[in-house]
């Protein structure tokens, strides 16, 4: 979970999830956050020894090489599964165990929490037009790259190990939401089968929201750009 300014959040969701009946560690990673999330974490994870790890970066230098850092830190620590999800309630802590149900099953790669399948949708009390903007940046997406997702733009994800040790780290440089696509983009071309779970996804309670014209702007731009910088990726060989 990357977090900036999540002061409130943060001792909300730490034991809502190890509340959950799964076996899972937490990573934090924290952009200097003035509010004093990065310190706030340090203290859960003295509360909960051995299960949750703290990261402090000194700056804030946004979502993607967040996740890119998590990863490859991850896998260092043994993960087996690897999954990804913000820290402000918008997307339901307890889906985790059906998510991972699915990966049990092996008949995915990655399983999505997604907005947009069937039984899937946001906040009721979104306006209309962050409704339509949500939608239409997953529309944008899924039809300039040739997605089959219907969520491309949802960062409520768990991975098998075998597809974070596959993506090319080094070549992601989106470093807003668009990085969501990006990833989505890669599993595509490396033939990763992904599930879409339906989800409702709640506007948060407590802190601000990190969304801007910068990384609205980005997403809008860089999802073309993707075409280009990955025409040589193909299918990942099946073990």
């Amino acid at each position: 979970m990357p977090t900036f300014n999540e002061a409130e959040n943060l001792p909300k969701i730490v034991p809502a999830l190890f509340a959950l009946p799964l076996d899972l560690k937490i990573m934090v990673i924290d952009d200097n956050s003035p509010d004093g999330t990065g310190q706030l974490a340090e203290e859960l994870a003295e509360a909960y020894p051995g299960r949750m790890s703290v990261y402090h970066r000194e700056k804030k230098l946004g979502l993607g090489t967040a996740y890119v850092m998590g990863f490859r830190l991850a896998l260092e620590e043994g993960a087996d599964v690897v999954g990804q999800m913000d820290s402000d309630f918008s997307h339901p802590v307890e889906k985790l165990i059906e998510m991972d149900e699915h990966l049990e099953q092996g008949d995915c790669d990655v399983v999505i929490g997604s907005r947009y399948v069937s039984g899937g949708s946001v906040d009721l009390n979104w306006p209309f037009w962050r409704k339509a903007l949500s939608a239409w940046g997953s529309f944008y997406a899924r039809t300039i790259l040739g997605l089959k997702l219907r969520d491309a733009t949802g960062g409520f994800r768990l991975f098998t190990r075998r597809v974070i040790e596959s993506l090319p780290l080094d070549r992601i440089k989106s470093n807003g939401y668009v990085f969501q696509i990006e990833v989505a983009y890669l599993m595509h071309r490396m033939g990763f089968r992904a599930v879409e779970i339906p989800i409702y996804f709640a506007d948060r309670k407590w802190g601000q929201s990190k969304m801007s014209f910068k990384i609205q702007m980005e997403a809008a731009i860089r999802t073309w750009l993707l075409l280009f910088d990955y025409n040589d990726v193909g299918p990942v060989a099946k073990n």
